[in-house]
């Protein structure tokens, strides 16, 4: 029970600093983009304002990942129960479940790339939410390939790093030493992954945009930004494509 309990924590709390990193981090990107000034404080203030919008995406997607799987056990079970898989030998059995586990990782595999890109239209654009999501289903068309192949590598790495932090630090067998050594560099090179991806998830929604030919107006953008602050400046008509840069 204490060790679901601590699961749990951890967990909420992992969801709470990733939905806080991916403010912060997608304000910054975009304030450097529009050339707008911006300092430690304002972040700080922006990151509870778009804190709330990312909650409302992320339950979203937590929505929609629960119905996907209950969906997807759902036929599991049907299958499993049915009598032509009751005739199946052992072997033929999980070859078959084999099987039906590349579209079921597909289908997740494109839930997440969806969700990523909605969280940075959440802090970019006025949608958020089921809108972010719409949105994000719309742009990731005709770059759904490179977007999945950009998360399936850094989820990888993610879980590689999570996994050497098992081996070293939770069932080493190293001095104590030498496994808050390990702790530490796991923890440093986690920051990074975190880092990089956020990076890499703004990255791919400016590609996308360029990609549909969608006007990336720094005007407008630098003025959206500007009102997580209470600041308000006449719009100027001056729309610039990001591939011309």
């Amino acid at each position: 029970m204490t060790f679901w309990l601590f699961k749990i924590g951890y967990l909420l709390f992992f969801v709470i600093l990733s939905l806080l990193s991916t403010s912060a981090v997608v304000y910054t990107i975009a304030c450097i983009y529009t050339a707008k000034e911006t300092t430690l404080n304002k972040v700080l203030s922006v990151v509870p304002k778009v804190w709330k919008r990312l909650m409302i995406t992320f339950t979203w997607n937590f929505v929609f990942v629960f119905v996907y799987n209950f969906l997807c056990i759902l036929i599991l079970f049907s299958i499993m129960f049915s009598k032509g898989f009751e005739h199946m030998g052992y072997v033929s059995g999980t070859a078959f479940l084999l099987v039906l586990s590349i579209p079921y990782f597909m289908g997740l595999l494109y839930i997440t790339v969806i969700w990523h890109l909605a969280s940075v239209v959440s802090v970019l654009e006025e949608s958020y939410g089921l809108n972010a999501m719409r949105k994000s289903q719309g742009l990731i068309k005709g770059k759904m390939g490179i977007s999945a192949a950009v998360f399936v590598v850094l989820g990888l790495s993610f879980f590689g790093i999570q996994h050497m932090f098992k081996i070293h630090v939770v069932f080493g067998h190293e001095g104590i030493g030498k496994r808050i050594v390990y702790g530490i560099i796991c923890l440093v090179l986690l920051s990074i992954s975190m880092l990089f991806q956020l990076i890499m998830e703004t990255i791919v929604y400016f590609v996308c945009k360029s990609y549909h030919h969608e006007n990336i107006d720094k005007s407008s953008l630098a003025d959206h930004l500007g009102g997580y602050l209470g600041e308000y400046t006449p719009l100027q008509h001056k729309d610039i494509q990001f591939e011309e840069f």
